[in-house]
């Protein structure tokens, strides 16, 4: 998701331009097909930036909730900050039969700031916030002011703030493979341990 000045960057970097430039930072079948059948050259980077620690990633059960809150709430009282990630921006219709029954960055930022982390602050992130709305919001999370950011999944990619290194993902399960890859890199920005935790809405996901 590059913008205009980024593209014009490469474009000016070496004599020879490419046609196509494809990126990812998940080696998922699609990727690797189009390395073997496009006939592409590709670059692999393999390793970490210098003191960057592995993501510990935990599958969160309904009923494992409330130990993992006390975990994060030790990383939030350390001095760091927090993502939750909700699949919806409102709460459902109750009038519509099919609607996805799902969270929603809205009611979650609420329930999480009146029943699990009264203490701290929380600001809420999603698509339907006007630019400036959005980067006022960005710029409270990174200079600390919020201690938590509830958001869609709009900071999946060009999101840096060091400090944050707690992810949950609520209702992972509605999130594909590379989606769910992208999130978990939010928090692996700095040398503090970064921690990723994806709560699921059934027992069996």
């Amino acid at each position: 998701r590059f913008g205009v000045n980024q593209r014009k960057a490469l474009v000016h970097k070496e004599k020879r331009v490419p046609h196509l430039l494809s990126m990812t930072a998940t080696p998922i079948p699609r990727t690797l097909a189009l390395t073997i059948y496009g006939d592409l050259d590709l670059t692999v980077l393999d390793e970490l930036p210098p003191g960057r620690k592995p993501i510990i990633t935990e599958v969160v059960r309904p009923d494992e909730r409330d130990a993992t809150y006390e975990k994060i709430r030790a990383e939030l009282k350390a001095g760091r900050q927090a993502y939750v990630i909700t699949p919806r921006i409102e709460e459902p219709d109750p009038t519509k039969e099919f609607a996805i029954q799902a969270k929603s960055a809205k009611a979650e930022a609420k329930r999480l700031k009146e029943k699990v982390f009264p203490e701290f602050e929380i600001g809420v992130m999603h698509g339907k916030l006007k630019s400036n709305e959005k980067e006022k919001v960005m710029e409270e999370f990174r200079d600390g002011t919020l201690n938590i950011l509830v958001s869609t999944s709009v900071v999946e990619v060009g999101v840096n703030v060091p400090n944050a290194t707690v992810i949950i993902i609520e209702g992972a399960e509605r999130f594909g493979l590379s989606q769910l890859h992208q999130l978990r890199g939010r928090v692996q920005r700095s040398s503090h341990q970064p921690y990723c935790y994806v709560f699921t809405e059934s027992a069996g996901a």
